[in-house]
């Protein structure tokens, strides 16, 4: 009897812990004490694609310049445990290459924050000066849509998507938290955009800003108008944000709307009340105006008549602005404008009494040889 009970209990199945419990293992020997709970939370809610495909000397590297961050600079300790787990630590936002991009980033980005006094501050002088410090320009020529940080950098070009991932990852770099929003059509023409929130201590809010910030501060930009016509509910039509834990929801990326791997939280309802004050009265039209040359788009100075009452003045957007990005301005329905773009020929414009939006592109005239 001793004999077979011995047999029997070799012969039991063992019980393995899998792939993920393994990686979460062993990222956790390679981390202090103090910073388990954040090696933790990463390796728990980090894609399945990621968990043969990442080592832990990748992920406890990551884990270690975070909370590093978060104690270097004064802000770090006004941020909420589970906005930091959630908006800071991880090492990616969408399906973008996992680039080993956090050390090289702090090492550039924290000389542009330093003196800063608080997130807001910091996330001011950031956006500003994140283009010229990696010198990566908007372009429908890029390789991918989704490239990560280290492509991006290499080729100086990148989609909205690739500049947000660029600017999502700079800002936690320094530990101000942020995360990728987006919609993957708009209601109201062709294409999708993304584009980046940051939570501030100081108001304790999510606001939105891009790549190339707007001028008048966050929570502000070109877009409002098309967001404030989100569709509420819609996968394809509605708002979302990225998460690293869990939602019930997920982003749609447009490059491959059938993966859901990557959580969402619906932002729908924000985007409508900020875009609310942008919307054209029922009298008015939204008239949008490029300006090309040789198909390609042209910055030149931009001004809107009635007779002789300028309405508005601006400037087109150049080649490097966001393709759905025009000069907008608001028009009466059923009235007579004209446009005087510098070196073209002033373009009359008719409104119809039924136009909400109208689109022009305005070409530059050729020089004479």
């Amino acid at each position: 009897m001793r004999f077979v009970f011995l047999i029997s209990c070799l012969w039991m199945p063992v019980a393995f812990a899998g792939p993920r419990e393994d990686l979460k293992a062993a990222t956790l020997k390679l981390v202090s004490s103090d910073h388990q709970t954040a090696a933790t939370f990463l390796v728990d809610h980090l894609p399945d694609r990621d968990v043969e495909k990442l080592s832990p000397e990748f992920l406890a590297k990551n884990v270690t310049l975070a909370v590093q961050a978060r104690n270097e600079f004064p802000w770090g300790k006004d941020i909420p445990e589970e906005i930091f787990l959630n908006d800071v630590l991880p090492y990616a936002t969408l399906d973008e290459s996992r680039d080993d991009w956090r050390e090289g980033f702090l090492n550039r980005f924290r000389k542009q924050v330093e003196g800063c006094k608080n997130a807001t501050e910091a996330a001011v002088k950031l956006t500003a000066g994140i283009e010229k410090e990696l010198g990566v320009k908007y372009s429908t020529k890029r390789r991918a849509a989704n490239q990560g940080p280290a492509e991006s950098i290499e080729l100086k070009l990148a989609s909205c998507s690739g500049l947000s991932i660029l600017l999502t990852d700079a800002l936690r770099s320094v530990c101000i938290p942020a995360r990728i929003v987006g919609t993957a059509m708009w209601t109201t023409k062709e294409g999708n955009h993304n584009w980046v929130e940051l939570w501030l201590p100081e108001t304790k809010t999510w606001q939105f800003t891009e790549y190339n910030p707007d001028q008048a501060g966050f929570d502000h930009g070109w877009m409002l108008p098309d967001a404030a016509r989100a569709i509420k509910g819609s996968v394809v039509h509605g708002i979302y944000a990225t998460s690293w834990k869990k939602t019930g929801h997920h982003f749609p990326m447009i490059w491959d709307l059938k993966d859901s791997s990557v959580p969402g939280v619906e932002v729908t309802e924000r985007y409508l009340a900020l875009g609310a004050k942008t919307l054209p009265a029922p009298e008015e039209c939204e008239l949008r105006i490029e300006v090309t040359s040789e198909g390609k788009r042209e910055p030149v100075d931009l001004k809107v008549m009635q007779g002789d009452v300028v309405t508005a003045t601006g400037k087109s957007p150049s080649l490097t602005d966001d393709a759905n990005r025009y000069f907008t301005v608001k028009v009466k329905r059923g009235q007579l404008y004209q446009v005087y773009a510098s070196g073209a020929s002033v373009v009359p414009l008719e409104i119809g009494a039924k136009e909400e939006t109208k689109r022009v592109s305005i070409p530059l005239r050729k020089e004479s040889p």
